[in-house]
């Protein structure tokens, strides 16, 4: 099976999750699109379910295909969030981020009783880092912020380069006005405490280390579906 397929298979095992009534927010990227194309034709064959999205891409996309949307001001605790992931460790351990959305994507996640993560079979990892780590980080001193999130990295072992996300030749900007930068660090051999530093330093908005977050995976292979319980 191709990748895509993957996806849509993954999205389709995690749409048995969703149930009629539910609030449910709605991830981002590849993965997560096909999952808003398969809820939308629930939705028109009579399922209602009320959504939040974690991004202007994916509200986009939901009231293109007809899925009703709320906000996570007006609906701000959810049944189940369904997302996609750019790595995944064994205990449910996630990076996100790649596609820009990784803010409202953790704000979502945390407001939600759930979180299952779909994914393809190439987003698993025995330690997380070998996708670069995304950080959200504010305008504003964005050189003093790189200088100390790279001090606080190095003082836990972990250095690599820090590079500014740019697309068309311009930075990247997301939905909350914030620019990214991608943290090439390798293998994190201790999550959590680098999640801790990064949070100490003042630009940082937030990062994609999202970690006891996730309930459960569904990864899809080319010989079926595996699911991963968080433990």
């Amino acid at each position: 099976m191709d990748p895509k397929a993957l996806k849509i298979e993954a999205a389709r095992t995690a749409l048995g999750h969703v149930e009629d009534g539910m609030r449910l927010g709605i991830g981002t990227g590849s993965t997560a699109s096909e999952f808003v194309r398969l809820l939308a034709a629930k939705v028109a064959a009579g399922m209602k379910i009320l959504g939040v999205a974690t991004s202007e891409r994916t509200a986009a996309l939901c009231a293109e295909l007809g899925v009703p949307l709320s906000t996570i001001d007006d609906t701000p605790e959810l049944d189940l969030t369904i997302d996609g992931a750019d790595e995944i460790d064994p205990h449910l351990g996630l990076i996100k981020g790649g596609g820009g959305a990784l803010l409202r994507e953790k704000i979502v996640a945390a407001a939600s009783a759930r979180m299952i993560v779909i994914a393809d079979q190439s987003k698993l990892v025995d330690v997380l880092g070998r996708f670069p780590l995304p950080i959200e980080v504010n305008r504003f001193g964005l050189r003093a912020t790189e200088i100390a999130i790279a001090r606080e990295a190095g003082a836990l072992g972990v250095s690599g380069p820090l590079t500014l996300r740019v697309t068309n030749g311009q930075p990247f900007v997301t939905d909350g006005g914030h620019l990214i930068l991608d943290a090439s660090f390798g293998r994190i051999p201790d999550t959590r405490a680098l999640s801790n530093a990064l949070h100490t330093v003042p630009g940082v908005v937030e990062h994609g280390l999202f970690l006891g977050m996730a309930d459960l995976a569904i990864v899809a292979a080319a010989d079926g579906i595996r699911t991963i319980q968080a433990n």
